[in-house]
This record gives C-alpha cells, structure tokens and sequence, in this order.
C-alpha cells in the first residue's frame, strides 16, 4: 500500500484521536536522521515481535485507550477487561466464600481463563496464587495503564502457552511529562459495594533519558446478600433437623429437632414446614469488599546514540474480605448419632424428651452451628514485580536482553470453621446441647472452632533475549526477522493448615498443592513483502517443559491491501496448553460424593435409581498431556473516507485432547455406556458391585470447537462546532460444541452476542460521554426431546424459555478547567436495570454471576489535576 494511502492516514487519525493505537518499543537514538524518522515510524503491536509502519497488521487487534478507560467509569482494571464482548460467556469476579475470593479473571471466547494469557508491557503476568492457573485481573493498577491491546486470535507461536483464547497485553504508561492526581467515589444501588479510587502520576524526560513513576489505588466495600431487591430467604436444610436411617438422601423425610426452631438464639433460624431451617441469605455477603493498592516505577537511561538501559518495577497489594454463613454439617457423612446420646430426639432421656413418637434408634443430625459465628476470610495479596535490561544496536540488528523477578504471595485466613471430629464427638456425648447451641459454654464452642490458613505463592523468574534485523529482500521491499530465546522457571506452592490437610475442618474444601518447572523457549518471526500489496508473516515457538515434555508452535498470517481504503488479512496456527502446576501436584483430597448408581443402590439393598453416597478422591494425574489447538482467522479493515474506518473479522478456534475435569457421577456414566476412562482414573468396585472407591481428576479427552464474528466501527468526524467520536464494538458467537454434540451457543449462560457501543462529544470545555453495554439473549433451559412419532428422527435439542438481552446505559459528563483540571460526573447503569433473576445459568446463585452484575445503578465523581 502506498504511504498516502487513505486507510494509513485514517489509522494514525484514530491513534491519535484514541481509538486505535499501538505500543512503541524502547528505541535508542538513531545514527542519523533519516534512521531516526524510519525507526520512530514503525511500531509494535500485539501479537506479533516486528515493528512495522502499518498499524492494521495481519491479526486482529483491539485497543482500550487511556481516554476509553476513563469514559467507561470502571474504578478497577478487572471490570473494564471483563466487560469486553470477547468476555463471551463471562467469567469470575470476586465474590464471597469461594477459595478463589477476591480474584477476578477473564474468559475470552468462553473457552476458559486458563487459555487466556495476559501480559504487563508484553512479558506474561504470573500465575494466581489462588487459582494455580489463571490470571488476576484485580492486581493490575487501573491508574497505571496508558491502554490495553485485545488480541482477539491465538498467539501461541508469539507468546507461548495458554494464548489459545487470545491475548490480552496491559500497556502501562511510558511517555508521560509532568505530574497528575486524581481522586474519585462512587455510589452504588443497592446498599453497599461503595467505592474509593484514585492515582498519582509523576513524569519526566531529558537528554539522557526519562522516568515515570506513580501511584494507583482502588477499594469495594462488600454487598450482603439480603440488601438485593431479589432477596428472598435461604431455605437449607442444615437448620436444626434430624433423619432417620431409613431410605436414601433423595428419600429422607427432613424433620426438625422437637423445641421452638425461632427461639434458638438467631433470627436466621425459622419453621419452614415440617423442618427448622436456616436462613442462610440473611449473613452471608454476596461480593467480596476488595481493595488494591499499587506502585510503579518505568526509567531509561540513554548511555550513548545507539544503547540504552531500563527498568520496570511494580508493586501491588490487594485485600479482600468475604463473609459466609456459618457452618452447616451433619452426621450423614460420618457415622449416625447413636440412639441413647442425649442429643438423639428418639431417646427419652435426652434433651429432648420423648416427643417423635419414634422407637429409640440411630438418627442423622443436619445442623447449623450458627452459635460459632459466620465464616469470615481475611484473603492479602502481595506482588513484587522487577524487570531490568537494556535495548540497542550491534551493526544493522536492534538487540534487547534483560531479565525479571516477581513475587505473587497470598494469605488467606479464615475465622469461625468447624473441627469436625472434636463438634461431632460433643454432640454424641452431649457436651454440645443441640437443643440450646448458644447456651453452650464458651470453652464448648472454642474447642469446636478453628482458625484456618491458606497460604500459596506463585513465583516466577526469566531471562530473555532478541535479536531484530533484515536480512535478504524480495522485488517489493527488505524483509525482517525477529529471533528471540527465553527462560523462565516458575515456583508454585499452595499449602493448608493441617486439620484443612486431614480433612477434619467443616466449611471448607481444598488440598495442599505445590510444583515447579521451568521452560525454555526459541521462537521466531519473519515479515516477507511478496508484492507491494501483498505481505507473508510466518512464525514459530519451541517450548520445552521441565515437567511433561515439549512442543511446537506455527503460525502463517497473511495481509493483502487489496486497495488503498480495504486490507484483507487471515491467519492459521497451531498451539497447545500445558497442564497447569496445580492439577498436576494437587494432593488427594477425599469427598463424599453423591451419586447414582444402580449397582451399588442395588448391593445396598436400596432401589436401583436412588441417590447414594461414596468415597471418592480427587487426585492429580501425572498422564496428563498438553491440549492441542488449531485457529484460524479471516478478515478485513476497511476505510471509505478520513473519519471512518472499521474491522470485520471471522475466527474459528478448534482444541484437541483438551484437559477437563471428570466428576464422579461422569466416570459412572462413562463406565455404563463402556467409554473410555481417562489414564490415572477410575472406579473400583466389590465382588457385589459396590463402588468401593473412585479416583477424579482431570483427563485429556475429547474435542471444543467455537466459531464467530467480529465487528469493530471508528468514527471521529466534527459536528456543531464540537467533535464526535463512536465506537461500535460487538462479538458474535456461531458455534459452540464439545466432542461434535449440539450447538451450545444462546445456551443458559452463552449468549450469542456480547456488544459495547461508546459515543462523546467534547465542545469547548465540556466532553459528554455515552456508553451501551449488551449481552444477547439465551434459552432459559435446554432439554433433549425425543420424536415419539418419527424416532427415526432421533433426538433434537430444544429451548425452553428465554433470558432476554440485557442492555444498561451509561453516561458522563467532563469540565476542563482553566488550570488543568478535570470535573467528571458519570451513572453506570444509569437506568438502574437488574440483570435476568432467576432466568439462565443461575448456579447456587440468583442470577448468572459470572455474566452480569447486580450493582444496579452506580453514580460516580472524580477530580484530575495535571501539572
């Protein structure tokens, strides 16, 4: 494409206005002038290591600008990633009473967090502590960041494993003069989640080189699950109630311990028919209060024309705190209350009285230990984050070396769980009073309580090195290369306290996990012009684990400027996963599960469809392989005239062998219909049929494809004296399956389409800021229905019911002072629209978690100040 040509100048218009950017390298000072103008005309964007002066490359790359991220009115870096309609069927956020607690991640494409890899300035960001395989959104400094590049293709020949869903790369800021402070709040409905952010921002440069340096912090108050407009109350079972023996759990007839259920000493406690339940919804908290505090220095030293030396240093420090209801337990997991405790309600001396009507005998106990207090868990973060190198010239090649240190720590304390043995053994004895839990002594409850521990690391180290150069040249133009090694080992320990370990504490769940690898990597990249129009980009990563093995990894990208206003580009590559530290040295952790299955319903004397239970134990699975992918993309950029251009892009993404988890329950059904099981898995039975045992984990088996479309629309024009600019950007799912069976896609909780659509307007002073966050419609339920008249039709799969699209607005309002400041005034959700309740793929929840938000209404103000 010529220099002129109309789709470059429209590009660099939108890098300019903030609608599409791209990262500039460290560059050293030029030999002369005219290499100096050449080198500060390419750039480099995400996913690919060549520096080019086109910014519409081969791959599709979306850019969140520094001005975009202030419009959208988020307070944190996890929420304004999460909300990007590659986020297709959403993923977690902090929330309360979970082992992953105040983390947040990102799903792009639905495929799972663990197959999407998010880089600080283009280095990997380290593995969770907490999740062993996923990145933590909630650690990034929103203040921090000059933008955030989204590629929305593979990149496992660029960067590695676990780009099989796209890459997301945080660029902080670089090129910043002066000083700059900001402070804000927000208001949120319903009651709670209120919120507190600001930054500070110092910069300077010289001769000799510049510096950068800031501050960034954020805090969340929790939200309780009974200040929704939804609440209702929770209706457990794990009350104050007995069993019998007889029958299996989907036969016991639940009655409540004889005694008045509401005067037991809480109001959580309340008569719902024939059971004394527990309202568990009136304690627990929905989300997590958070908070993040960071800092952050970048500097370059110039040492002469052609070298330079650099620094990154980031230091974060992140807090949450999540509240659950108090533990629930019962003695159907261990062994029966025996019929003459004095806590049994069929014994006549007991406590109780002799009030059933039953004949003294063995009973199972479901109890709330309310009198202990809720579960509380107090969960720091630590990261430490230091990169050194130096960036020059040797002849006609760009080299780059340096090295990185992070340290990623968490302390997860937990308050008020139950030690089971010692709670379970006061209630056979009767030294815990069942029928009066708080007026138990003191020394009663605190024998039966502990404080429990989690603390996990996940440390990283590397060296690395490149090499940037051209070599050889075709009739259109020189062709470039790009050769680069790296080596990085990675530290991962997750460990509990001892009585979590031995499986003695109620309330909770997990095991002690800990491994390390290292991997080495050679990679490298080619730009090869075939004709002026028409570019070749080819590339390939060897990536050699310490602990399974190796792999490969190609890709082929082409970009045509078919004229000088259309570039059409495509892109096929190969990548791989490699099983995650944490599944490969978790420790065997045992679990009572429930299950069906009709031989041992049937060696127990129990109907052949009833529900019992068995020991099962999750395992890790030294079989596991890497999961292997293919994707391919085609598309093109197009721009008509100067103040419009746009992106229309098809992918397709295909993984084999992938890793997932086998559940008990899957095994059997496995076993039943003579499939395979998975290496290292599997069930042992008696000579009756009688499951004894069954080993869970995770296996390599089967196949996830998905397909779809994206469209990205730009306009910056003039209007009314004023400038307008809007941006469109949507994400539609075609296809979704798992091993060739049906169409997942407008499922419960995968909606089709996911869409933003922003829109300002600045005029004098005064900037004003709308923006349309979309989620699509999806059934409600799905059920296979067989033809009855026509089986020779098979099954179809229909939809019942319908999750309507959800659409909230939002909207801001900026003064620019005369002094260099900025008044901003903003309403997320200004409509105060509710997400779906009840609708879709809810979970323990009220309403899809993972996908939508309850906040409601959130009106916000901030001060800036630039210096």
């Amino acid at each position: 494409m010529k220099s002129n040509s109309m789709l470059r100048n429209a590009v660099r218009m939108a890098l300019a206005s903030g609608m599409a950017t791209a990262f500039v390298a460290p560059a050293a000072m030029a030999q002369d002038n005219d290499e100096e103008a050449r080198e500060l005309d390419r750039v480099q964007v995400t996913g690919s290591r060549i520096q080019r002066t086109d910014l519409e490359g081969s791959l599709p790359v979306t850019t969140i600008d520094r001005e975009q991220i202030e419009l959208s009115g988020e307070s944190n870096a996890a929420d304004l990633i999460r909300n990007m309609p590659f986020n297709s069927s959403g993923s977690y956020r902090p929330q309360s009473g979970s082992s992953f607690g105040g983390a947040a991640l990102v799903s792009l494409r639905g495929i799972g967090a663990d197959r999407t890899l998010v880089l600080i300035d283009g280095r990997r960001q380290p593995k969770s502590p907490l999740t062993g395989s996923t990145n933590d959104l909630s650690t990034i400094p929103l203040g921090a960041i000059e933008r955030i590049e989204i590629l929305s293709d593979g990149a496992s020949a660029v960067y590695g494993s676990d780009a099989i869903g796209g890459v997301i790369n945080v660029i902080l800021r670089t090129d910043f003069e002066g000083a700059e402070l900001m402070i804000g709040a927000a208001d949120v409905d319903p009651e709670g989640g209120d919120r507190r952010e600001g930054h500070a921002v110092f910069g300077t440069s010289g001769p000799s080189g510049r510096i950068i340096a800031g501050a960034s912090w954020n805090s969340r108050d929790i939200i309780f699950a009974r200040d929704f407009p939804w609440y209702t109350p929770g209706g457990s079972i794990y009350g104050n109630n007995y069993t019998t023996l007889t029958g299996g759990f989907d036969n016991f007839d639940w009655t409540a311990l004889p005694g008045a259920c509401e005067e037991m000493g809480s109001d959580a406690f309340y008569t719902l028919g024939s059971i004394c339940a527990y309202n568990f919804a009136l304690v627990s908290a929905d989300e997590a209060s958070s908070g993040n505090k960071s800092a952050f220095v970048k500097a370059d030293h110039y040492i002469n024309d052609d070298w330079s030396v650099w620094m990154n240093i980031n230091v974060n420090k992140g807090e949450s705190f999540g509240r659950y209801a108090p533990v629930p337990d019962s003695t159907f997991f261990g062994s029966p209350l025996s019929a003459d405790s004095l806590n049994n309600p069929t014994n006549p001396d007991g406590y109780f009285g002799d009030q059933t009507g039953l004949p003294q005998q063995e009973v199972n106990i479901w109890h709330r230990f309310d009198a202990l207090g809720n579960r509380d868990n107090f969960i720091n973060t630590e990261v430490a984050d230091l990169m050194v190198g130096t960036t020059g010239y040797v002849g006609g090649m760009e080299v780059e070396f340096g090295g990185r240190q992070t340290y990623n720590k968490v302390y997860d304390i937990g308050e008020n769980y139950l030690v089971r043995t010692t709670a379970f053994n006061y209630i056979e004895d009767g030294i815990y009073d069942l029928s009066d839990p708080y007026g138990n002594p003191d020394d009663v409850l605190n024998a039966m309580k502990a404080t429990i521990s989690r603390i996990a690391r996940y440390d990283q180290q590397e060296i690395f090195g490149s090499i940037a150069f051209d070599a050889g040249a075709t009739g259109a133009g020189p062709m470039q290369w790009f050769v680069g090694a790296e080596y990085r080992t990675e530290d991962y320990e997750d460990r509990y306290d001892s009585l979590s370990e031995a499986g003695q504490i109620g309330g909770s769940a997990g095991n002690s996990a800990g491994l390390d690898r290292d991997v080495t990597s050679v990679f490298g990249e080619g730009l090869v012009p075939l004709t002026d129009r028409l570019e070749l980009n080819v590339a390939g990563r060897f990536d050699s684990y310490s602990d399974y093995g190796d792999d490969f990894s190609p890709k082929l990208s082409l970009r045509w400027d078919a004229t000088d206003d259309l570039v059409i580009r495509g892109s096929y590559g190969q990548g791989f996963r490699a099983p995650s530290l944490d599944i490969l040295s978790q420790q065997t952790a045992f679990s009572a599960d429930s299950v069906r299955d009709p031989q041992t319903c049937e060696a127990q004397g129990q109907p052949a469809d009833c529900t019992t239970q068995i020991n099962a134990y999750r395992i890790a699975n030294p079989d596991l392989e890497s999961e292997k992918s293919e994707q391919f993309s085609i598309g093109a950029a197009w721009a008509p005239v100067d103040w419009f251009n746009g992106t229309l892009d098809y992918y397709r993404i295909e993984i084999d062998e992938r890793i997932a988890f086998f559940s008990s329950q899957n095994l059997i059904n496995r076993e039943q219909r003579g499939d395979p099981i998975p290496p290292g898995l599997g069930i042992t039975r008696a000579p009756s049929g009688a499951i004894t045992e069954i080993l869970t984990g995770y296996g390599n088996e089967g196949e996830l494809k998905t397909d779809g479309v994206d469209i990205n629309l730009r306009a910056n024009t003039e209007f009314g004296g004023g400038r307008f600019q809007t941006n469109l950007q949507a994400s539609y799912v075609l296809g979704f399956s798992i091993d060739d069976g049906p169409d997942l896609s407008g499922d419960p909780g995968l909606p089709r389409m996911r869409a933003t659509w922003s829109n300002q307007y600045s005029i004098g002073d005064f900037s004003f800021a709308w923006n349309v966050n979309y989620i699509g419609n999806q059934c409600d339920q799905v059920a296979n229905v067989e033809y009855v008249t026509a089986p020779e039709l098979g099954t179809v799969r229909e939809c019942r019911g319908n999750v309507p699209s959800w659409a909230t607005n939002d909207v801001q309002f900026n003064y620019f002072t005369p002094f260099d400041g900025r008044v901003t005034l903003g309403a997320q959700n200004v409509g105060n629209k509710m997400p779906p309740v009840g609708l879709g793929n809810i979970g323990s929840r009220d309403y899809d978690f993972n996908l939508y938000n309850g906040y409601g209404r959130i009106v916000y103000a901030r001060y800036t100040q630039s210096f």
